[in-house]
């Protein structure tokens, strides 16, 4: 369905002509292929920007990844044999791009880049693409609706890192790095949230719950004053405010990894523990992701929507799905980008401000070569 639709696109696409705003979407990306999990899992673990390992993460980090590669390829297995991240981005670049066409022509043509993290096309890929076609302006563009230093923080360190030492070119350069309280992505969610509501008999409704579901972070990452989860806060905020508060809600957290301490109430602790209370049905809406990956297709749908609701007698749960190509947050990435252009903002104030407990050297550098280079 994702192959039919992203050629559809294609073949619409009514631009030819070399393009003057290129849109570089920003994400950690997905392995397509199982003999990609191995050097997917390589790249997370030893990017300091993302985990920090408390001792030799040269030594710890690769071994972590070699020792995880066949539990996680099996996953990747489960649904499909890989991630369907790379068709969902580029089908929503197309898409932003051919509104962007029709309402902003005077930037005109646009043209959309991937820039993933920890699979191709990596950041080296978009870049060389994009001074190949010779740009006039460049608009980095974060898919992680809340920010994050581990995951948007991550991507703007290695855009940072690919230019280090090089001449930049001359193009027009600028930032979108959150976008936590767009309207339009408030409304997409509540939308996506009332269709599977419309699936839940109004006895179950009586006790019924809805969790929005977030990838969790360390705490010692927190406690250095990361906005993202009070940026995921601010969203599920907005998404109730649609729904007028009619359900009662909670903000959960998923995909811990290892021993430490991370950020809390997990979303199956919760679940088994909401089962006890007398909670008789869910709805687990994943409000930190964009579009269906493995956090989505396998950690919510298999492992907790399926073998965890049978194993504590859920009666009902319902996963929405991500916004993926859902009109309203195509409409909502074109207002951002818009709103943007239209700004004399090239990159927010709040990007250039370090965390106040920061010990990252590479933001530092970062933060100081984009004030330096960003221009609208």
């Amino acid at each position: 369905m994702i192959k039919k639709a992203f050629y559809n696109v294609r073949c619409l696409s009514t631009s030819n002509l070399k393009p003057k705003t290129g849109i570089v979407m920003l994400n950690m990306g997905g392995p397509e292929k199982l003999d990609q999990v191995g050097d997917y899992l390589f790249k997370i673990m030893t990017d300091r920007d993302m985990i920090q390992l408390p001792i030799a993460q040269d030594i710890l980090g690769p071994w972590i990844a070699k020792r995880r590669t066949p539990k996680v390829q099996k996953m990747y297995k489960d649904i499909g044999g890989g991630s369907p991240i790379l068709k969902w981005t580029k089908l929503q670049g197309e898409l932003l791009c051919k509104t962007l066409e029709k309402e902003m022509p005077q930037n005109a043509p646009y043209k959309p880049y991937v820039a993933f993290r920890y699979v191709t096309p990596f950041t080296d890929d978009a870049f060389s693409e994009l001074e190949r076609d010779n740009v006039e302006q460049v608009i980095l563009f974060s898919q992680y609706p809340q920010y994050s230093c581990a995951t948007s923080g991550s991507s703007f360190n290695d855009i940072y890192r690919y230019f280090k030492g090089k001449k930049f070119p001359d193009f027009k350069f600028s930032v979108i790095d959150r976008w936590a309280t767009h309207p339009l992505l408030a409304k997409c969610f509540a939308d996506l949230i009332r269709k599977e509501l419309q699936q839940i008999s109004d006895d179950d409704k009586k006790d019924l719950i809805i969790l929005f579901s977030a990838h969790s972070l360390p705490l010692k990452t927190v406690n250095r004053g990361d906005s993202y989860p009070s940026e995921v806060g601010a969203t599920v905020q907005l998404v109730m405010s649609e729904l007028n508060f009619s359900y009662p809600y909670q903000l959960v957290w998923q995909s811990k990894v290892g021993p430490l301490p991370w950020l809390g109430p997990m979303t199956d602790e919760a679940i088994k523990t909401y089962v006890k209370q007398g909670k008789k049905a869910f709805v687990v809406v994943p409000i930190a992701f964009v579009n269906e990956h493995i956090e989505t297709l396998h950690e919510l749908d298999i492992e907790y929507c399926k073998e965890l609701a049978n194993e504590v007698g859920v009666k009902t749960i319902r996963r929405v799905a991500t916004p993926n190509d859902h009109p309203l947050f195509i409409q909502a990435l074109a207002d951002i980008v818009k709103t943007h252009l239209q700004s004399s903002i090239a990159v927010s104030p709040k990007f250039l401000t370090r965390c106040p407990h920061c010990v990252n050297i590479n933001c530092i550098k970062s933060k100081k070569w984009y004030a330096e280079v960003c221009r609208l």
